[in-house]
């Protein structure tokens, strides 16, 4: 079953026009997000086994690094898979969505960073305001979303398929 979609870059984001892109992202955004902790705690998990047993071989120099760890490794990981060909976190990934910049292009690792960083400084100031900026969006977007420019939709190959 095929279903027409919108090819002209101003309407493709319109919710109207292509409603499929965007049914259901919002809950599909919050399950991503909680696969995305949980890789992330797991990979800052053997970080910090690397650091605490390169402390000891350095002295406890080393050591410095642990408060760093959890930011950068969250930092990384999204910045290069976000950033990436898939435009999308694994997360994302595994509920069929991906991330676009409001001209249609994909988001590089730089504008995929300071995305994830502008997400936690707005999450950590004003934690209610960015959830409740979805309620009242038409693409569901995020308030970070829609400071920097970029749309999470459903996958267009996904999204056709169903």
């Amino acid at each position: 079953m095929s279903q027409q979609v919108s090819a002209h870059p101003n309407t493709y984001y319109d919710p109207y026009l292509n409603p499929h892109l965007f049914d259901g992202v919002r809950k599909k955004r919050i399950f991503a997000c909680v696969i995305d902790i949980i890789a992330i705690t797991v990979l800052s998990g053997i970080a910090y086994f690397v650091v605490g047993f390169l402390g000891i071989l350095t002295l406890g120099l080393a050591w410095l690094l642990f408060p760093a760890i959890w930011p950068l490794v969250a930092l990384a990981y999204t910045a290069f898979s976000l950033g990436g060909y898939n435009s999308a976190t694994p997360g994302m990934r595994a509920f069929g969505l991906e991330m676009r910049l409001q001209n249609g292009g994909r988001p590089y690792p730089l504008y995929a960073a300071i995305h994830v960083l502008l997400f936690y400084f707005s999450v950590t100031i004003l934690s209610p305001f960015v959830l409740i900026v979805s309620l009242f969006s038409d693409q569901k977007r995020l308030l970070h979303d829609i400071v920097l420019g970029a749309v999470i939709m459903n996958s267009p190959v996904d999204s056709l398929h169903r």
